[in-house]
């Protein structure tokens, strides 16, 4: 009877193979994945205002393209900021990316970003009460451009992000999800 990934893995050592200041690349026997250092997490807002959902488009340099995203960033990855509390960084980096600030985040859970390679986690934030308070863009050399995108013209903005080479985050099939179907 052939042995589960479980069971040949139970016993076997992960190893570092290189650490960098965010990522550790890793093996257990043959399986390769990456984490992030420091146990860094991530936090994921969901910010949708007045019938509108707040997107996030920056080039990214492993894809070489620009990346059309939730809002999101780390938690804990600043000197000194060990043990943030992940609310708080998802308030602070909705705030610095959009320029919105929420007036109640609600925690919707923790997820995993791609499971077969990475470990790294993310917790996803749920925006409520969006009031304008700045531009946003992130902090300087983030270039990052905020979108307001009515829910009603969201398929049709993402296909059109889609057609001119954006990335799109995977998150993005959370607001497609039910309507995948339409999309053919």
């Amino acid at each position: 009877m052939p042995v589960s990934l479980e069971e040949e893995f139970a016993n076997v050592p992960e190893e570092v193979r290189w650490e960098g200041r965010y990522i550790v690349a890793k093996t257990r026997g043959r399986w390769e994945y990456v984490s992030r250092a420091r146990n860094i997490r991530a936090a994921v807002i969901l910010a949708i205002d007045e019938g509108h959902i707040i997107l996030v488009e920056q080039f990214r340099v492993p894809l070489g393209r620009p990346s059309l995203e939730m809002p999101a960033g780390l938690i804990g990855d600043l000197d000194g900021s060990e043990g943030e509390d992940a609310e708080l960084a998802a308030a602070r980096e909705l705030e610095e990316e959009t320029g919105y600030r929420s007036g109640r985040m609600e925690n919707l859970g923790e997820f995993y970003s791609s499971p077969g390679m990475v470990t790294e986690t993310f917790t996803m934030f749920r925006a409520h009460d969006l009031v304008k308070v700045g531009e946003g863009g992130g902090t300087e050399g983030e270039g990052i451009t905020v979108h307001r995108v009515p829910l009603a013209e969201f398929d049709r903005f993402i296909a059109d992000k889609r057609a001119a080479g954006y990335g799109i985050d995977v998150r993005m099939l959370m607001l497609l999800g039910a309507r995948i179907p339409e999309l053919r």
